[in-house]
Parts: C-alpha cells; structure tokens; sequence
C-alpha cells in the first residue's frame, strides 16, 4: 500500500474511533490534518491532565474526531508514517550527562538531524543515546551513528557498541553496509540473494502475473490447472476488493460504508488465501508425483508407498476443495457489492463472480480428479458431498446475481 492509501485508511478508523468508541482522534505524521500535529510530540504536550483542560476550550487542542471532551479513557492518535527504527547507541562511560548532552546535538527538537528523537539515558551501567529514527531515508543511520561518534569524541569517549530494537527495514542495513564500505556505483541488483529472489523461479506468481502465464504455457505439469483455478479465484477476490474499496467515502454511498468496509476486509484475506493456494496446489501434485517414485520392493515398502499415495492424493484433493470454498465465499461478497456497491463498478462485481465461478469449476475437476485416482473412493466421499453441496449454492447464487444485473444494471 501507498502512504496515501495508509493516510486514507487511518482517517476511516479514526474516523470510526471517535463515532463509535466516542473517543477524540488526533492524526498525526503523513496522516495529521493540521501541520502541527504532524509532530507526535506536540499532540501529546501536556498529557492526561493538561489535555483533559485544554480539549474543551482550546480550538488549537480539537481532536480531529470523536467528542471535545476527555473520557477515562483518554484520548487516542493514529498516523500514517514511514518505519520507526528504534536504534540505541551505549557509550564508552557511566556519565549519563554525556549520553543526555549527546541527545540534546543529534536530535531535531533542539537543532540536530531531522528525523532523530533522541534521549541520554543510563542503561546496566552504560550511558546510552536513545533513539527513534523516523525517516531512515532522509537521514540514514550510518550519518546518525557517525553525528554521535563526533560528539562523543568531544567529551573523550567512544561508542561501545549500538543496539536494534525490534524490526528494521532491510534496505537500511544494505544502506549503512554501502556508506561505512565507501562502495561507488552499488546496485541492489549486485546483492546475490536480491537476484536470486527476483528470477523467474523464485517470483510469486502472485506480484508477477505474466511469468505466471508463462509458467502455465510451459511444458511442465506445475502449475497446472489446480493452480489456475486458485489464480481466478483470487483475482475475483482482488475485484471485490476493488469495488468495495472505491465504494467507500462516496457520501452518496454513506449508507453501506460499515458493510463496504466489512466486505473489504474478508475479500483480503480471500486474496491472500486463494493467492497462497496457487503454490499450494502446485506443491501438492509434486509431492503426490514423488510418491509415486517410493521404492516397492518388499511388501513392507508396497504398504509405506500405498499409505504415502493415499494421503497425498487426499491433500491434492483438499487444496482444490479449499479454494471451492472460498471461490464461493467470493462469489457471495460479488452479490453484495453488485447490490449496493457503487453503480459505476457493477460489470467488476460482475466480473468477480464470473472469475470466481471459473475458480469453483476448476477446482472441482480436480477434486474430482484426485478422489477417481483412489482404489478405494469412498475414502473421497466426504469431500465430493461437500463439493456438491458447494456447487448447489453456486447455482442459487448464480441466480441471484443476474436478478441483481438485470434489475440494477438493466441488462
């Protein structure tokens, strides 16, 4: 997702925060409605007490949503931003007094580098220059690390060593690596493990649709037509997604924005599952082919190989059956959003069922398909009855929703 899409999403639920919860909402960073508050600091100035004073008198001090009042609860902020990296460096001593004076130099409240909030604290012993690094791009660790090794000098000690709390994007360690290695000209295309993640063979056919078809077209039996069937299906989850999506924030469809945003969610985890299960498939049918080379010399090995070829046909199975279910689940969002989604989007709507029927029927043959293999069917019979039943409602909804083309899209 683009900031502008983070920034979108954090007014929604600020948004709901304050109607619903009846709690005020300040926005804050890419997302702050008033550019003092984009600073975190300046929101949270004065705390419980000070707020609670100022929030019912003070124009400057109006949430951006939610009531202009201070529950027990409190008050809350939601932003957009960039990744925090919480980055502490220790020092060569236990004068906390250099760490605080330190601070005071790197951080931008006080005149140092922008994007660094900083704090001399004294930590196991250690005097340590805490900080959070809120834009790793516009002012990159190593020069942060470099600023405090400086100041640091000035007072005749040295960085003992620096510490990482939580998570950190890669791409700021590969910068620090690149700035202290004096590397000229670097790609991240020279970095091994970058170029062995983008090749064909290691690209999710999710994010790269045409090498996907690519990889269908080719003379192998993976990714076949289980794999195909998930494909539509999650595209037909993307639609939905779409359509309820652009619905939301149309006043003129105010009235269906809570279900427009429930049918969002639940289509995003569709996408994600249908997505995961075009590997899955392709996986499965693998693993059932190896089976299948299981030596079978001893009566011993026949029975290990015949157990192994039963389950793992019962797996090919049930990967397709899985994504029937969830291709109808698909189908049942294109229905609501067709209904009350906005009018302009009702041939996507349209389009995400008839991808995901395509997803059912798909997956079906190879249920089907897979249970046939098995000496003893009736092993399948309870997923073939399943697959039935999940077809009976596809034709129901089949129904449904040309009665909805027909009368809110006129054909």
């Amino acid at each position: 997702a683009s900031m502008q899409d983070c920034v979108e999403i954090a007014k929604r639920v600020g948004q709901r925060v304050g109607d619903e919860l009846r709690i005020p909402v300040y926005l804050y960073e890419a997302a702050a409605m008033r550019p003092e508050r984009a600073n975190l600091e300046n929101i949270r100035k004065g705390q419980y007490e000070g707020l609670k004073k100022e929030i019912e008198s003070d124009l400057n001090r109006k949430p951006d949503f939610g009531p202009s009042n201070l529950p027990k609860a409190g008050a809350t902020v939601i932003g957009a931003r960039e990744p925090l990296v919480a980055f502490n460096v220790y020092l060569t001593t236990d004068d906390v007094s250099i760490a605080k004076k330190i601070a005071k130099a790197v951080r931008q409240s006080s005149g140092g580098l922008r994007y660094v909030k900083g704090l001399g604290l004294l930590v196991d012993g250690r005097a340590q220059v805490s900080m959070n690094l809120t834009n790793f791009r516009e002012t990159p660790i190593a020069r942060v690390v470099e600023f405090i090794r400086r100041e640091a000098g000035r007072y005749g000690v040295g960085i003992h060593h620096s510490e990482l709390v939580g998570l950190i994007p890669q791409e700021a360690l590969v910068d620090a690596a690149v700035w202290y290695t004096q590397l000229d000209g670097f790609s991240e295309e020279q970095i091994l493990e970058s170029r062995l993640f983008s090749s064909p063979s290691a690209r999710s056919s999710t994010t790269q649709p045409v090498t996907f078809i690519e990889q269908l077209a080719a003379p192998t039996p993976t990714p076949g037509g289980g794999s195909a069937g998930a494909y539509a299906g999650a595209m037909g989850a993307g639609l939905v997604a779409m359509v309820s999506g652009i619905t939301m924030g149309k006043k003129k469809y105010a009235d269906v924005e809570a279900e427009m945003q429930a049918i969002r969610v639940v289509a995003e985890n569709l996408r994600k599952e249908l997505t995961q299960a075009v590997d899955d498939d392709a996986s499965s049918f693998e693993v059932l082919m190896a089976t299948f080379r299981l030596p079978k010399e001893t009566d011993e090995q026949k029975s290990a190989r015949n157990s192994a070829i039963i389950k793992a046909t019962l797996n090919a199975a049930h990967v397709p059956l899985h994504v029937a279910s969830d291709a109808v689940k698909v189908m049942e969002l294109a229905i609501k959003c067709a209904r009350h989604g906005i009018l302009s989007a009702i041939s996507d709507s349209m389009s995400a069922f008839a991808m995901s029927r395509a997803a059912l029927t798909a997956a079906g043959y190879n249920v089907r398909i897979n249970i046939n293999s098995l000496e003893d069917k009736s092993v399948g019979d309870k997923m073939l009855a399943e697959l039935v039943e999940l077809e009976f409602e596809a034709d129901k909804l089949e129904l449904e929703i040309q009665a909805v083309m027909k009368e809110r899209g006129g054909i």
